[in-house]
């Protein structure tokens, strides 16, 4: 089968489309057909070399994580899928290889398809609902009337976190730029800070999503109330992530580099959270739930084909995407 690997550490010129043999179904497994496969941040940090801590994978590497496809063959003891059905799915982390022609996944992180989004609008949906559904519903712990920050609110991640915490019932603000106003407004968004003006951040606010890292979160504990929380996914692990998931050399390390946001959570009075997303079928069916009865809407930003998978990186990195980057197979 063809698949997208990375040959080696880099950019994306480092990207080749290979042959690569059909992937092992288990017992448990779903063999699924792509359709398409949608792009992360994530992805071309893997790529860099820069999670090798966290994702011990040696060049050649298989990427992508998110798919959407048609369930090929299954398992003798899977129960939940059989062949003809549409599904989606976030593969495992040790499992990854999505810009591929098919992969194989425990039924577990596999849910039915939407039946009101195309193929390219399911593969939006996995790793990104679930970080958002995580940060704010586990991480945070919120609860409806409350009040939320979710940055970039016009990006892969954000365009969700915004749907999602308004059907959790919460009061969201975000940032954004002028041009993506009315996008963010049309998502639900209550409140808008407009970052090319500079427009201070909120304060009181029960959380703030994080999807940025280092400099932001520093204003986003500044933008919390005692006893609030910001949840982070692009910066720097915490340290009970670090004692569980990285090796002893590395956790002084990132306790050194984070000495400024601890110190300013202490100031705040404030907590920080640091989400590393797991892979749960059951909970991308409760999105497809939402998707399906029109409370939930993927944003897609442009589709390529698996051919011109080193371009579609290219826009990623750019960071001006509104909504999700699609690789179709």
């Amino acid at each position: 089968m063809k698949a997208v690997v990375a040959e080696r550490y880099g950019g994306p010129e480092v990207l080749a489309i290979v042959d690569r043999p059909d992937p092992e179904v288990g017992p448990r497994d779903v063999l699924i057909a792509v359709k398409a496969a949608s792009l992360n941040p994530l992805d071309f940090k893997i790529r860099e070399g820069k999670v090798k801590l966290v994702l011990k994978l040696k060049p050649p590497i298989a990427l992508g994580c998110d798919v959407a496809g048609v369930v090929e063959r299954v398992g003798a003891e899977v129960t939940k899928f059989r062949p003809g059905d549409e599904v989606f799915a976030r593969l495992e982390k040790d499992r990854m290889g999505g810009l591929a022609e098919r992969v194989a996944a425990t039924e577990q992180v596999v849910a039915r398809k939407p039946a009101r989004a195309s193929f390219e609008e399911a593969a939006a949906i996995p790793l990104a609902g679930l970080t958002a559904l995580q940060a704010l519903r586990e991480a945070a712990g919120l609860t409806p009337g409350q009040r939320v920050l979710i940055h970039a609110g016009a990006g892969g991640v954000g365009s969700l976190a915004i749907q999602i915490a308004k059907v959790l019932g919460l009061h969201v603000t975000t940032t954004t730029s002028t041009k993506n106003i009315d996008l963010v407004k049309q998502l639900g968004a209550d409140a808008i800070v407009d970052y090319t003006k500079h427009e201070p951040l909120p304060d009181g606010l029960d959380a703030v999503f994080d999807t940025l890292g280092a400099a932001s979160e520093l204003a986003s504990l500044g933008a919390v109330k005692r006893g609030g929380i910001v949840v982070g996914v692009g910066g720097l692990p915490d340290g009970a992530f670090a004692k569980a998931r990285l090796p002893g050399f590395a956790r002084p390390v990132i306790w050194l580099a984070t000495g400024k946001r601890r110190r300013a959570a202490n100031r705040a009075g404030a907590r920080f959270a640091y989400l590393f997303m797991r892979p749960d079928g059951e909970q991308l069916a409760e999105l497809a739930s939402w998707i399906d009865d029109g409370r939930l809407k993927p944003l897609v930003h442009r589709s390529y084909p698996l051919a011109e998978s080193r371009q579609a990186f290219a826009e990623l990195e750019r960071g001006r995407a509104r909504g999700k980057i699609i690789v179709t197979i």
